[in-house]
C-alpha cells in the first residue's frame, strides 16, 4: 500500500506540479503551527488545500471565508488519508469585484477606527526646511518630484527608497514612514517637516500596497504632516484617506510642499513698495498737519520777551518790598527800645529776685527730702550687698570655687569655654589663673534624686 502511494504521489506531483485554480474559500482554518488550512469549492466540486507558514506570511492578502480567489500551487497527495490537495504557493484575488469589495470593508472598518477623521488630519508647513520622499528611487516619480521642487523653492530633500508594487512593498513602505518619524529633530540626520508617499499610475492590483492596513495605520499614526501621491487623478487608494492631505499626482504632491519662491519675491516687493508708498503718505499728512498746527501757535519768542519783562519787574517789586519791610521792622525795634526805660528794667530784677528768695528754702527743703531717701536706699542695698558677700565667702569656704573669664565674667557653664581660653578660679583663700584644655566630658542624662547644694549665685 505504501509503495502505490508513493507511485500515486510520484505521478500527481509530475503531472501537476504548476496549476492555477479558480474558487471560493470555504473552512478557512489558521493552525497554531502558522499554517493554513481551507478547501476551495464551485458549482461542482470541491478542492482541499493547505498553506505553509513561510508562505502564509507573504500572502498579499488575508485569505478569509466566502472570498473568491485564484490560487496557484502544485498538485499533493496525503497518504494518510488517500486524498490529495493543492499546497498554495500565491493567492490572488479573482477579478475587480472581488478586490474592490474587500478594499470597501476595509475602508469602512478603518474608518470606523477614526483613522480617516478629518479632526486628525494635520496642517501642512508654508515652507518645509527638510521634505522626506518615500518612494521608488529608480522611477520617474522621483525626478518629476525634485524638478518641480527645484522649479518652485529648492529644499532639503531625504529619500528612503523603497518597492512600490510587489511581495513586502506595503511593510517597506510603512517602515520608511516610521524611520522618518524615529529621527530626533536637531541629530544627524535632519527631520523632515514634511513627507511625501509617491508612486506612478498602475492598476489596481499594482496599487494594492498602499490599500494595506499597515501602511494606513503608519500614515494616520505620522507625527509629521504626510502628503499622499498615489496614482493618478482617477486612483483612489486607503492611504488618501489616512494622509493629511491627497495630491491627484506626485508633481501636485511637490506643488503643494512648497510655495513659487519667486511669486513670494515679487510678493515681498510689492507689500515693501505698498509699505513705503503707505509711510510716504503718512508722513506728509503728519507734516502738514504739524505744519498747520504751528501756524495757529504764536511766536515762541514774543512769548519769552513777555514773560522776561514780567519777571524784570517781580524782581524789582520785591526788592523794595523786602527793603519796606526791614525798614518798617527796625522802626518797630527802636520804638519798643524807647519805651522800654531803665526804671521798668530795674523793677523787672527786683521781682526777679524776691521770686528767687521765696523759692530757696523750698529747694532747700526738697533737696534735703532726696538725700535723706537716696541715703536709705544705699543702706539697704549694701546691707544686701554685705549679705550676699558673708554667703559668697561661706560658699567658697565650704569647698565650692567661683569661675571668671579673662573678661572677669562669671562663667557658669562649660559650653561658655572653648580650648585655650584663659580662667581665674577664686577660693575662699586666694586666685588661680588656669588655661582650658579644650578637653569637655560628654554630659550625662540627669537622674532625679535629691536636691544638692544648690547654686552659689
Amino acid at each position: 500500500m505504501s509503495e502505490l502511494s508513493a507511485a500515486l504521489r510520484r505521478t500527481i506531483e509530475q503531472g501537476f506540479s504548476y496549476v492555477r485554480v479558480r474558487g471560493e474559500i470555504s473552512g478557512f482554518k489558521r493552525h497554531g503551527s502558522g499554517h493554513c488550512y481551507f478547501a476551495l469549492k464551485d458549482t461542482d466540486a470541491v478542492l482541499d488545500a493547505v498553506c505553509w507558514r513561510g508562505t502564509a506570511l507573504r500572502l498579499a492578502i488575508k485569505p478569509e471565508d466566502g472570498m473568491e480567489v485564484v490560487c496557484t500551487g502544485r498538485l499533493t497527495t496525503y497518504p494518510g488519508r488517500s486524498k490529495y490537495q493543492l499546497v498554495v504557493d500565491r493567492i490572488e484575488l479573482a477579478g475587480i469585484g472581488a478586490l474592490l469589495k474587500l478594499l470597501e470593508e476595509r475602508r469602512q472598518r478603518l474608518a470606523a477606527e477614526g483613522l480617516f477623521a478629518e479632526e486628525r488630519k494635520k496642517r501642512l508647513p508654508f515652507l518645509p526646511l527638510v521634505i522626506g520622499v518615500v518612494t521608488s528611487p529608480t522611477g520617474a516619480v522621483i525626478r518629476d518630484i525634485l524638478h518641480r521642487l527645484n522649479d518652485r523653492f529648492p529644499r532639503h530633500v531625504l529619500i528612503w527608497p523603497v518597492a512600490v508594487q510587489g511581495e513586502g512593498a506595503a511593510q517597506q513602505v510603512a517602515a520608511a514612514i516610521q524611520g522618518f518619524n524615529r529621527l530626533v529633530p536637531g541629530g544627524k540626520v535632519p527631520r523632515p517637516d514634511l513627507l511625501i508617499v509617491a508612486r506612478g499610475g498602475g492598476s489596481l492590483e499594482d496599487l494594492m500596497a498602499f490599500n494595506e492596513e499597515i501602511v494606513v495605520r503608519a500614515a494616520a499614526a505620522s507625527e509629521i504632516p504626510l502628503i499622499s501621491a498615489v496614482g493618478h487623478e482617477t486612483d483612489t487608494t486607503l492611504i488618501d484617506h489616512a494622509s493629511d492631505r491627497r495630491a491627484p499626482t506626485p508633481t501636485a504632491a511637490a506643488e503643494m510642499a512648497v510655495p513659487v519662491r519667486f511669486d513670494l519675491i515679487a510678493e515681498v516687493d510689492g507689500k515693501s513698495m505698498r509699505l513705503a508708498g503707505a509711510l510716504s503718505r503718512l508722513l506728509g499728512e503728519r507734516r502738514t498737519r504739524i505744519e498747520g498746527l504751528a501756524r495757529g501757535l504764536p511766536d515762541p519768542r514774543g512769548i519769552l520777551d513777555t514773560a522776561r519783562q514780567r519777571l524784570d519787574d517781580r524782581a524789582e517789586r520785591l526788592l523794595l518790598g523786602f527793603r519796606q519791610l526791614l525798614a518798617i521792622r527796625h522802626h518797630k525795634l527802636d520804638s519798643a527800645g524807647e519805651r522800654l526805660s531803665c526804671s521798668a528794667l530795674t523793677n523787672l530784677v527786683e521781682r526777679a529776685r524776691q521770686r528767687l528768695d521765696d523759692a530757696a528754702p523750698r529747694l532747700e527743703r526738697a533737696m534735703a527730702r532726696f538725700i535723706v531717701h537716696e541715703q536709705h536706699r544705699l543702706a539697704s542695698v549694701g546691707g544686701r550687698l554685705e549679705t550676699f558677700h558673708q554667703t559668697v565667702t561661706k560658699a567658697l569656704e565650704r569647698g565650692f570655687a567661683l569661675i571668671r573669664d579673662a573678661a572677669g565674667k562669671v562663667v557658669i557653664s562649660a559650653e561658655e569655654i572653648g580650648p585655650g581660653d584663659a580662667l581665674n578660679i577664686e577660693f575662699h583663700d586666694g586666685k588661680v589663673g588656669v588655661t582650658a584644655d579644650g578637653k569637655r566630658p560628654a554630659a550625662k542624662p540627669k537622674k532625679p534624686g535629691p536636691p544638692d547644694q544648690g547654686s552659689l549665685l
